[in-house]
């Protein structure tokens, strides 16, 4: 189909659902600058969200620590002005800049981050990301809860009633002491005993609080012989993060760990106001008009299945260099829908199109230079449940993995990503990732038989789970074909919206699933940290004691080369065992109008908004014309442990650079 039939085609198709959400604007002024987020948010909580949609508006309503630089990705003063690293690598003292408030006016103090942290790995939050901040030391005690404690420790008890004067949402009490003696129930069996789903309640706990021992058993109660707790945990005075005073935070960590600082500036670490959470409670604290926050914008309001509103925040510390007064965040879920909103003008940046489009952007000429094509830090794969037969056999995890033609799917259903045997994406310095076997269907049929499945005779009915979009549909239905056709299984498909797609894919409610991971930071352990045994964003069932050694030495080794060689040993396990199957490396597909600055291609695809500015004067091209070739991924070792030069530019204005400079 010629290009200019395709766009027309393409314009018309998506027309119909580009006039609903106009028509949705009504009366409404239009933002400075829109976007498409692609759909809903799951919450505007950052302790509780992993998904990207989440994490660019999270980004623009609070401010961590520190912030990442736009266009490298690297650390920069954010509510911190500055810090010191000790010689250990060990303990870092960050200095918050006096002027830092949250969108109320009040102060951010040492005290807010002491508290969200608290929060973010308190067990009652649920927090996915909580093993980013295990980290620091004794965070992961701390978040285990009563697991995490031994005799002789320090904990805390909390209590079902609220302390006195407390706000409506508060914690409850918390009785402070020290643990005598851990005691479990007369009866439990062996079997029930090593259940850590029932580790506490099968078991009673003495601890000594002021000089009195008491019996305390995690529940509602009531107990025969015991007070009832609603968790017991670490003392958190023992956590490795604390305030020295008003505007002095630190944190001291298990190990020098070279990536604290990216890890501070990424959302889910970022401070929450008490007084917010605490008085309107759980789900109510982020509606517009509760919710209080600390970045360059504030919500306005949010309109389920349209858009989010941003605002510029008044009391931000760098209001003065943030460009854009609002911005509108839609939720159009259409790749189709999305890019016709984009080329009517009605939305600034869409986050991908189509491959279909992608490829006719790459064929034409001369470049059409809204288009930024670029390698990701990321990779498209599946997870199988380890949980659920067939899957818990890894012959037959290995035999379907064996059977995947990655070439037909990037061949057809994408348009410029490379087939990808490793969940580590390459490029990374003195990193080579292990890789799965390739396609081999000789083997793969071999393997099903022993597995119990001669010609897929007697193998069940199987289903593939994924969030709708039309790529990931395509995907998967090749994935099926490719799968029946080489193995003779039957194999079908679900799709799900995002929010009950998480749901299911965190309750292994599954066969096969649909995941991608896009790194956090630029190291191999972004990824494999995942996976190790329990993890929260395993989301496979599957654990090796040898994986999760090698994954947590790596942590503690401080040489270079011998951490690597550990992680490199725990993927080379991870691309035997097969609880993943990797499909592809991403490359990012985002369209970006001209008048736009401030933009940058990052390995991350991560691109703050406090950071744009908008010219408006120079014309949007119309015509499709080729892009640049996608470059090789081409990583740099980080070395931040102090602000950067690259700082002082970030706390500018957005300057309006020479075309050829501006991406």
């Amino acid at each position: 189909m010629p290009p200019r039939l395709l766009t027309a085609f393409v314009i018309l198709a998506g027309l119909a659902a580009g006039v609903i959400v106009i028509v949705r604007q009504g009366q409404l002024p239009p933002a400075d600058f829109t976007f498409n987020n692609d759909t809903e948010v799951e919450s505007l909580d950052p302790a509780v969200v992993t998904g990207q949609p989440e994490g660019r508006i999270i980004d623009e309503l609070y401010e961590g620590l520190v912030r990442l630089d736009p266009k490298d990705r690297k650390p920069i003063p954010g509510v911190a002005k500055e810090w010191e690293v000790s010689d250990d690598g060990k303990t870092y003292t960050f200095h918050l800049r006096r002027d830092a408030k949250w969108s109320d006016g009040s102060p951010v103090t040492a005290e807010d981050f002491v508290y969200s942290m608290r929060r973010f790995l308190d067990p009652q939050t649920l927090a996915e990301y909580a093993y980013q901040a295990w980290y620091i030391k004794n965070a992961r005690r701390f978040s285990r809860a009563a697991r995490g404690v031994r005799p002789g420790d320090p904990v805390e008890v909390e209590l079902y009633e609220l302390p006195p004067g407390a706000l409506p949402f508060a914690r409850g009490e918390l009785l402070r002491g020290e643990l005598v003696a851990v005691e479990t129930l007369p009866g439990a069996t062996e079997q029930e005993l090593e259940d850590p789903a029932r580790y506490t309640e099968l078991r009673t706990f003495l601890v000594e609080i002021d000089g009195e021992r008491r019996r305390f058993r995690v529940g509602e109660g009531p107990f025969p012989d015991a007070s009832p707790a609603k968790q017991l945990t670490l003392a958190f005075d023992q956590v490795g993060f604390r305030a020295l005073d008003d505007y002095t935070v630190q944190t001291e960590l298990e190990a020098p760990t070279p990536y604290w600082l990216n890890l501070l500036g990424f959302y889910p670490l970022a401070p929450v106001k008490r007084e917010c959470v605490e008085t309107h409670g759980p789900g109510a604290w982020i509606k517009a008009g509760n919710i209080v926050t600390n970045g360059p914008y504030m919500l306005q309001f949010r309109r389920i299945r349209d858009r989010i509103r941003l605002r510029k925040n008044p009391h931000y510390w760098n209001r003065d260099n943030v460009a854009l007064e609002t911005i509108d965040a839609l939720a159009v879920q259409s790749l189709t829908t999305s890019f016709n909103l984009y080329e009517t003008g009605e939305v600034d940046w869409i986050t991908k199109v189509t491959p279909l489009i992608a490829r006719e952007l790459f064929e034409q000429t001369p470049p059409r230079e809204d288009f930024n094509p670029d390698a990701q830090f990321g990779t498209y794969f599946y997870n199988f449940n380890t949980t659920r037969a067939p899957f818990d056999d890894p012959r037959v995890r290995r035999a379907l993995v064996l059977a995947l033609d990655r070439q037909e799917i990037v061949t057809t259903a994408c348009a410029g990503e490379l087939p990808a045997r490793s969940l580590t994406p390459p490029g990374l310095p003195d990193y080579e990732a292990p890789e799965c076997a390739g396609m081999d269907l000789d083997r793969a049929r071999q393997l099903l038989a022993e597995a119990g499945y001669p010609g897929g005779v007697g193998f069940p009915k199987i289903e593939i789970l994924y969030n709708y979009e039309q790529q990931h549909q395509t995907i998967a239905e090749l994935i099926r074909k490719q799968w029946r056709r080489g193995l003779g299984i039957d194999v079908a498909t679900r799709n799900e919206e995002w929010s009950t797609y998480l749901a299911s894919t965190r309750q292994l409610n599954f066969d096969v699933v649909r995941r991608a991971w896009i790194g956090d930071y630029l190291d191999p352990n972004t990824f494999l940290d995942m996976f190790v045994t329990g993890g929260e964003n395993n989301n496979t069932g599957w654990g090796d004691p040898e994986y999760d050694r090698l994954i947590r030495d790596a942590k503690f080794e401080s040489d270079p080369a011998k951490r690597l060689e550990l992680l490199a040993g725990a993927e080379r396990i991870l691309m035997t065992e097969l609880p993943v199957m990797p499909i592809y490396y991403y490359v990012s597909r985002s369209m970006v109008a001209p008048y736009v600055y401030g933009w940058h291609n990052n390995l991350e695809d991560r691109h703050p908004l406090w950071s744009l500015s908008i010219d408006r004067g120079r014309p949007r091209l119309n015509d499709f014309m080729s892009s640049k070739p996608i470059r090789p991924i081409v990583l740099r070792p980080q070395a931040a442990d102090t602000p950067s030069e690259a700082a002082a530019e970030a706390l500018t204005p957005p300057s309006l650079p020479a075309e050829e400079d501006e991406r």
